[in-house]
């Protein structure tokens, strides 16, 4: 956001004409006779100057006579103007002021000016070229030595030459600061502002072959100015660049401009250069936040996070504009046609944020999700692990569709749930059907090796493995499935290893689970009473959620469970329904599981420890049903009634 308030110090020598200039720029004409020091002066925006120009600009004169009161409004200010007018104020620039502002721990920007310059006016400045330079000879030291000093302009309050233009580099140097572009001791623009510039061009570059086509260059120029560009002036650009044959930006060689194809990113690093150099960076400064960044290089964070309201009930997904986008970002970078992400295609997409979410590579990305052959991510795996990212943490989606370039308000690329309600019977709380979710987490428990792992690989279309490779750190599987009709969800399984103790008793972690898996080799007779001492040491937290059970390993010989309670039996105390028998070679078994985990997500009171089955009326679509058919029989019964008596009043 623009600087609401800016104050304008003005200071230097005595007689070097800081009241003149103050009346003159209010004014609009010379004053010959001004008082020694004016009061402080408040200038409105000029509304049809840039939205970044501060609403109000305060000058504040000052007096070499009490330098006490001086210190203090320098304190206070947001930039310095500094004059001086001949040799000897000039010297005390470098000797005298500039090392006052420096003893007073001051890191503002100044606009030195040189008053008094009477024989100048904009009609013969252009024509007296040979003594421009020898006074442009003077600002150069000072430019080199001062980093803070941001221009040098000469002025004069008589002739009202430059007056105007002062002012707006005052303004300028707070609402376009060259200090986070330039670097004008070495002549090169800044490191931080060389990666956000490359940043631009990889978004801009819509075709990504490495150029900026002139169309390409118009569409900048219309997102950051909201205007075409002159012709003329594209014309100039491109022949800037093609009179010079290789970069000296970043010490790479390569040419500017290739005709035919565009400019390349060394090109558009020289052009912002240049308008560094030629204190046309406000042109720089209008592509940079077009894109979002601050004056510190860095995107606004309430771009990257903006702020939305959701409950602890509630969950995030992507709405269909967010899937539309990664669908178009995954078609654009995969190259080759092949329906994945190779490494070198990841690359160069992650290229313009600060590389995978932490998230991505906790979870061992991208085999948390569908591969093909080659290990390379499909669309299919793509959208999975970005609705997984959604509904874990949509802050990260949030900011890397930012990142991605994606043109409107990150908000609306994601939808929030309804917050899921909580109802009665029995006295047993139970969570109320799901209508408008399309994203759903499974946790899965069991003893080691009982086949969790299998069973999440399977679940990605993976070949079953002999090879037995313990869970020591929490995994997670996200693909999407289809139901019945066509309906279409995401479902996201995770297994804790070491840590499922340390799950089940954090109830914020149990908020985000959607059904609660219990799986036991059934070929193992030790594994279902872990199963049991699991469920009854934590039975506190899980009676009020949806659960399920599973025997893994059904195509071994099934043994009897060396346990106080068999499954069949167990599941029936609870009033859940009898184990599935899967095995990670039955794919029909699996696709069952899969099924019935999100069915269970959809009506989680059918499958809640201790709450009769007359639970499942509460599912809408099952209600409507019993409706339907309750109100065709009424209707047939009815019909025969009618039938019946219209037939006896006939033959009697």
């Amino acid at each position: 956001m623009p600087k609401e308030t800016i104050r304008v110090v003005i200071c230097g020598d005595t007689g070097v004409g800081k009241s003149s200039l103050i009346a003159s720029l209010v004014k609009g004409k010379y004053i010959p006779n001004v008082q020694d020091k004016l009061p402080p002066i408040s200038i409105p925006k000029d509304y049809s100057s840039s939205p970044y120009s501060p609403k109000n600009t305060i000058l504040i004169d000052t007096s070499n006579e009490d330098v006490t009161t001086l210190h203090k409004e320098l304190k206070t200010a947001d930039v310095i103007w500094l004059l001086y007018c001949d040799h000897d104020s000039y010297e005390r620039v470098s000797l005298y002021w500039m090392m006052m502002f420096r003893s007073l721990g001051l890191n503002l920007p100044v606009v030195l000016a040189k008053t008094k310059c009477d024989n100048y006016d904009d009609s013969t400045v252009n024509l007296l070229s040979e003594d421009t330079k020898v006074e442009d000879q003077e600002f150069i030291p000072i430019l080199m030595e001062f980093k803070e000093v941001d221009v040098c302009i000469k002025v004069s309050s008589r002739t009202q030459f430059n007056i105007n233009q002062a002012f707006y580099l005052c303004q300028r140097s707070i609402s376009h600061p060259v200090a986070p572009l330039f670097d004008s001791r070495v002549g090169e623009l800044k490191p931080l502002a060389i990666l956000a510039l490359k940043r631009i061009f990889l978004l801009s570059d819509e075709d990504q072959d490495g150029y900026l086509s002139d169309p390409e260059i118009l569409a900048l120029q219309k997102k950051c100015f909201k205007k075409s560009i002159d012709v003329n002036e594209l014309a100039n650009i491109r022949e800037l660049l093609e009179d010079v044959s290789y970069s000296e930006i970043d010490g790479s060689s390569g040419a500017y401009y290739e005709p035919g194809k565009g400019m390349t990113v060394d090109g558009f690093l020289l052009l912002n250069k240049i308008y560094a150099e030629r204190g046309r960076h406000e042109t720089t400064w209008g592509i940079l936040r077009a894109f979002h960044y601050t004056d510190s290089l860095s995107i606004k964070a309430k771009v990257l996070y903006p702020k939305l309201n959701v409950s602890d009930s509630a969950s995030v997904e992507l709405s269909p504009k967010g899937y539309r986008f990664f669908v178009n970002l995954f078609l654009k970078f995969d190259k080759d046609n092949d329906g994945g992400l190779s490494e070198e295609e990841l690359r160069a997409l992650f290229k313009c944020t600060p590389g995978l979410p932490h998230l991505w590579s906790a979870t061992n990305f991208p085999y948390a999700t569908v591969v093909n052959e080659r290990g390379c991510i499909t669309l299919q795996g793509w959208l999975a692990q970005w609705s997984m990212t959604t509904f874990l943490d949509y802050k990260i989606t949030t900011a890397y569709l930012v990142y991605f370039g994606f043109q409107e308000d990150a908000q609306l690329a994601l939808q929030i749930t309804k917050s899921r309600k909580m109802r009665r019977r029995n006295g047993r709380f139970y969570r109320s059907p799901v209508t408008d979710r399309k994203v759903f987490n499974c946790f899965i428990f069991g003893k080691p090796n009982s086949g969790k792992s299998s069973l999440l690989e399977s679940f990605l279309g993976r070949p079953f493995s002999e090879a037995y490779s313990p869970t020591i750190r929490p995994r997670i599987a996200v693909n999407n499935l289809e139901l019945k009709g066509g309906r279409q969800y995401y479902l996201i399984l995770q297994e804790f290893g070491s840590q499922e103790f340390v799950t089940l008793e954090n109830r914020d972690k149990l908020k985000e689970c959607d059904v609660l898996c219990f799986a036991y080799d059934s070929s193992d007779p030790e594994s279902f009473s872990y199963i049991v001492e699991l469920f009854n040491k934590h039975r506190e937290r899980i009676e009020g959620l949806p659960l399920i059970f599973v025997a893994l390993k059904a195509d071994l010989d099934k043994q009897q469970q060396r346990c106080q309670v068999q499954p069949d039996d167990f599941s029936e105390s609870l009033l859940i329904d009898h184990p599935l028998h899967v095995s990670s070679t039955w794919l029909s078994s699996l696709n069952e599981l899969f099924v019935k985990i999100t069915e269970v997500a959809l009506v989680p009171g059918d499958s809640t420890v201790g709450l009769p089955l007359e639970s499942k009326f509460e599912n809408e679509d099952y209600k409507q049903t019993v409706i339907m058919l309750c109100s065709t029989a009424g209707f047939v019964a009815l019909l025969s009634y009618t039938f019946v008596k219209v037939f006896r009043s006939k033959y009697n």
